[in-house]
């Protein structure tokens, strides 16, 4: 008989699947009823047409009491597995898109998009590493002054936000990632992002440099939250609106 780990010492869980399933069972697992064709077809149509992903709770909303929404995402994911377009899970909801191994038949028709500053994409990391992270925090992490522009830019394309509050003196704001930011690197959630031994073996680390290199995990965050950037104890949450892009204004990026 295998022994479940506990959940401490468990990896992050990639199977989307099995996630759903033990979030929606009241039933031992292989006894799930097959769900009805009527169910599949109306959740088919939704994920299809709906134009943005929709999360399990969402499909139960419109499907009606009674469905077994995670019967209904496995039939599916197992009906679409190895055609053209797949069942996937992404920021804790569910779409359609394209198989990956297909991704070269539009590679012509793809727009080329514009890098990332160098700057942008360091403050990025390591506000998704270090996250809720203040301003004066990231410029300590990098290094350096915070260059002009990188926070306006990151929040402008939607991938950070503010979070809250730190209870210092200034309060100065934290930021953390968006959903966007999940969607657009196809990551579950926070919990996937590359640890040091990901990066070793991907070549993107030097073994010298890995020894003097500590990268943290993001914080815990809510488990209800797939991007586990909830603001931390040590921060108090913005007043509604205030968490926008639009309401941000970095004084130090501003002429005099």
């Amino acid at each position: 008989m295998s022994v479940r780990r506990p959940a401490s010492e468990e990896p992050p869980i990639a199977d989307a699947i099995r996630r759903i399933e033990d979030a929606f069972s009241d039933e031992p697992k292989g006894r799930r009823a097959e769900p009805s064709e009527e169910a599949v077809r109306a959740a088919e149509a939704l994920l299809f047409a709906g134009g943005e992903p929709l999360t399990a709770s969402q499909l139960g909303e419109r499907l009606g009491e009674g469905v077994d929404v995670a019967a209904v995402l496995m039939r599916l994911k197992k009906d679409y597995e190895g055609r053209g377009v797949e069942l996937v899970e992404v920021a804790g909801a569910w779409r359609f898109q394209t198989a990956q191994d297909l991704s070269h038949l539009f590679a012509l028709e793809k727009a080329n998009p514009k890098r990332l500053p160098k700057a942008a994409m360091e403050t990025l990391a390591v506000i998704a590493y270090h996250q809720p992270v203040t301003r004066a925090e990231i410029e300590d992490i990098r290094g350096v002054s915070l260059a002009r522009g990188a926070l306006d830019l990151l929040l402008e394309i939607g991938w950070v936000k503010p979070k809250g509050r730190r209870r210092t003196p200034g309060r100065p704001l934290t930021f953390g990632t968006t959903e966007a930011f999940l969607e657009h690197f196809g990551l579950v959630s926070l919990d996937v992002l590359p640890g040091k031994e990901d990066l070793k073996g991907l070549g993107l680390l030097d073994g010298r440099a890995a020894a003097e290199l500590d990268i943290p995990r993001p914080g815990d965050g809510d488990p209800g939250d797939p991007d586990l950037s909830s603001i931390s104890s040590d921060d108090e949450p913005l007043p509604g609106g205030e968490d926008s892009a639009s309401f941000f204004v970095d004084h130090m990026d501003r002429d005099e």
